[in-house]
């Protein structure tokens, strides 16, 4: 009876103290600062088909842009989009420069122990943009799994990765743009590109029929995800109930048609 009372009396003590940082936690969340900023700085990487790109007016859209846009105004804000380097993104949310990274981020592991991710938002894989000269002869990734072939992606991503990961025995090469690295091989200076299949079915559609063939079966498996700081739970969970209701109410398939499975955006991106 004594150690039932002695129990009840530290559940007691504990509960305010319990309480209270759970307070302290609620008072940190981004959500705060956002709120009292007025604005949401969304960091992303221009130049990424489709999710992030600039038309010729200079304005930013995309799968992801439209994404920040709808969270700006799930949370009564500005969009704010931020434009960085890939590589530097991380290292700009963990100093307070973006509160969120929309930018087609692979969810891995390795960044996870970084930053925290929301729930996926949408899956792609890898797939492989081969050199013509190769049809027939390559018909699956394992096969570029040999030193004479000369592979390339984007330095920096889960395309990199990939390669070296599953085909380390192939000369690789890594390029800062995506669209440089695929004209690599689409110019006959490279044998194969890897990279996630979204980019690579635009790029065979808008600039690599009859120089290039998809090999459009994803070989990896990756989510996207947002990608905020860890230690805020308040957020993720406002970022999980966001992403859950713009799938129910028609919002994401939308985007998905108009991003994803079309490419009539195309023609706002040519100068």
């Amino acid at each position: 009876m004594k150690k039932l009372i002695l129990l009840v009396l530290c559940a007691l003590l504990a509960a305010p103290a319990a309480l209270a940082a759970d307070n302290e936690l609620a008072k940190k969340s981004s959500i705060n600062e956002i709120l009292a900023r007025g604005e949401l700085r969304v960091g992303f990487d221009s130049g990424y088909m489709p999710f992030e790109m600039t038309d010729k007016n200079g304005t930013y859209i995309g799968f992801d842009m439209d994404m920040g846009r709808e969270l700006a105004k799930a949370m009564g804000v500005k969009f704010v989009p931020v434009n960085i380097d890939f590589d530097g993104m991380i290292p700009a949310l963990l100093t307070g420069k973006i509160d969120v990274i929309i930018s087609a981020m692979t969810i891995t592991q390795e960044r996870n122990l970084k930053i925290g991710f929301s729930d996926p938002y949408i899956v792609v894989g890898q797939s492989i943009l081969l050199n013509k000269k190769l049809e027939g002869k390559i018909t699956s990734w394992e096969q570029l799994n040999d030193p004479q072939y000369n592979v390339v992606s984007r330095q920096g991503t889960t395309g990199e990765e990939a390669v070296k990961r599953y085909l380390p025995k192939a000369k690789f090469k890594t390029f800062e743009k995506e669209a440089d690295g695929a004209l690599e091989v689409a110019n006959d200076r490279a044998d194969a590109w890897v990279y996630d299949m979204p980019f690579n079915v635009v790029f065979y559609a808008e600039q690599g029929k009859g120089k290039v063939i998809h090999l459009d079966k994803p070989f990896t498996f990756e989510p996207l995800g947002i990608g905020i700081k860890q230690g805020d739970p308040d957020f993720m969970n406002f970022l999980n109930n966001f992403l859950r209701q713009l799938k129910a109410d028609g919002r994401y398939d939308r985007m998905y048609d108009k991003w994803i499975k079309s490419t009539d955006w195309f023609a706002r991106t040519q100068k």
